[in-house]
């Protein structure tokens, strides 16, 4: 979550509002309007202070012409209503809200087969608030086996995580939190995620595990598990060191399943140990929830389970955090039984089709180059032409913010970081008639940004930002 600090000069001034705009008294309503950095003295009416709420978030984006966030932005009614029935039960209160957890663990078993467990039966998972949740969870794993194997052989070293540089952030939090090396392979040239052979050549005795991202934030595009797990298989063969591997399936575990049946990226490959998602993002819930998945009990060291009586019963849980609402849940499972294999193979198609067609069109337009064209993840990042010098992918951000899509537009990390692009994130709910708006507006401000003397943000640090 963001940090927060105060404001360093509050604003105590009384605010005029409209004399009938509340309830606050019975004569004439408000008059001055409540602080906004202290509690107020006195209550308010709940049709007020909902007014008050409702009005000030209007001015925030819509999420729906987000095009920045992977989150879910769209639900249908039932879903809504399952929600709000559930939106007080407390997920770590399981033997309070039995069915509730009863449905946590059948999705959990839906994923377990999804994923091609070898035995679902024997395969382990949880839910989280989300995939960072999961990510740290399964990143604890990974070190807790690591040292258990080389707590006497290698007394006071240091654990390192072998990952590609185009990673969540969770997992650079997941290091500095628990004091561990990342060793991340750089971008180079085209190749804008993890090479299988540099994340071998950076593993030694001391290497946790390995993570591989099916599905880059940067890009959309999927790194090649099954080529990580042959390199690794080949470093075992020439050196014996067994590294596990961690698949950040955040979106595509949620979409290749569906649509690239025959790719290997799942517990299928021996060597996969462990896998998350976040249901709120190609799972198709709002936000709130993640899934994390270990082949077996034995890629889960039993002492970092832990089962607590004060609630009754003796659930055992594995979270970092305590209490949080059913109401995720509960929709994640709905949504799996409202879908099936079929209902969710029809929306991700149907996301991809969208994805892989807005590619085209922005390319078609003339001034941007694709690299890449949402046919893995129905994600696309795109730049400006090599031709094009009156304005740059901040200048178009920042542009089509005014017309209410919200675009990313961001450089990349090392050894790219010469390069900055646009993302366009297709989500269930972005319709075709959507994506055929959006290009109509970017279409329409290109004679505007080519009338430019140069790019109008020099300064990537004041352009918008990116936001996972």
């Amino acid at each position: 979550m963001p940090l927060h600090t105060g404001p360093e000069k509050p604003d105590e001034r009384p605010r005029s509002v409209n004399p009938f705009y509340g309830e606050a008294n019975p004569v004439g309503g408000m008059t001055e309007a409540p602080p906004q950095h202290r509690l107020p003295d006195g209550p308010l009416p709940p049709a007020t202070a909902y007014q008050l709420v409702h009005d000030e978030l209007m001015l925030d984006g819509n999420s729906r012409l987000n095009l920045a966030t992977f989150v879910t932005t769209w639900m249908e009614p039932q879903a809504d209503v399952l929600m709000a029935e559930c939106r007080d039960k407390n997920m770590i209160d399981k033997d309070e809200y039995p069915r509730t957890a009863e449905l946590e663990r059948r999705c959990v078993a839906m994923l377990a087969d999804l994923w091609n467990a070898p035995d679902p039966s024997a395969a382990v998972g949880c839910s989280t608030t989300g995939s960072s949740e999961a990510c740290m969870l399964a990143g604890m794993a990974l070190k807790r086996r690591w040292a258990k194997r080389n707590a006497n052989r290698y007394p006071g070293a240091r654990p390192n995580l072998v990952m590609g540089v185009n990673v969540q952030v969770c997992w650079e939090k997941f290091c500095t939190f628990w004091e561990v090396e990342a060793r991340q392979v750089p971008m180079e040239g085209d190749r804008f995620h993890l090479d299988p052979q540099a994340a071998a050549e950076l593993c030694d005795e001391n290497t946790i595990g390995v993570v591989g991202i099916l599905g880059s934030t940067f890009d959309g595009s999927y790194e090649p598990i099954a080529e990580l797990c042959a390199a690794l298989d080949e470093l075992q063969e020439r050196t014996e060191l067994d590294i596990p591997v961690h698949v950040d399936g955040a979106s595509g575990a949620m979409v290749a399943p569906f649509l690239d049946e025959d790719l290997l990226w799942d517990f299928r490959l021996p060597r996969v140990a462990s896998i998350n998602t976040s249901g709120h993002k190609y799972g198709l819930v709002y936000p709130g929830v993640g899934w994390a998945l270990w082949r077996s009990a034995a890629e889960l060291p039993e002492e970092l389970v832990f089962r607590v009586n004060y609630l009754g019963g003796d659930m055992p849980t594995f979270a970092l955090n305590f209490s949080r609402p059913g109401a995720q849940v509960v929709a994640q499972y709905y949504t799996f039984l409202r879908l099936g294999r079929e209902g969710f193979r029809a929306v991700q198609q149907a996301t991809r089709d969208v994805a892989m067609g807005l590619a085209d069109r922005v390319e078609r337009l003339g001034d941007f180059r694709l690299l890449t064209r949402g046919d893995q993840l129905p994600v696309f990042a795109f730049t400006t032409a090599t031709d094009v010098t009156a304005y740059d992918v901040f200048d178009v951000s920042r542009r089509m913010r005014e017309r209410g899509w919200l675009v990313p537009a961001y450089a990349f990390p090392a050894n790219r970081e010469d390069l900055s692009v646009l993302r366009v994130v297709c989500r269930n709910g972005f319709s075709s008639d959507l994506a055929e708006l959006f290009v109509e507006d970017l279409g329409r401000l290109l004679p505007e940004l080519r009338r430019q003397p140069h790019p109008l943000t020099h300064d990537t640090d004041a352009a918008t930002g990116f936001h996972h």
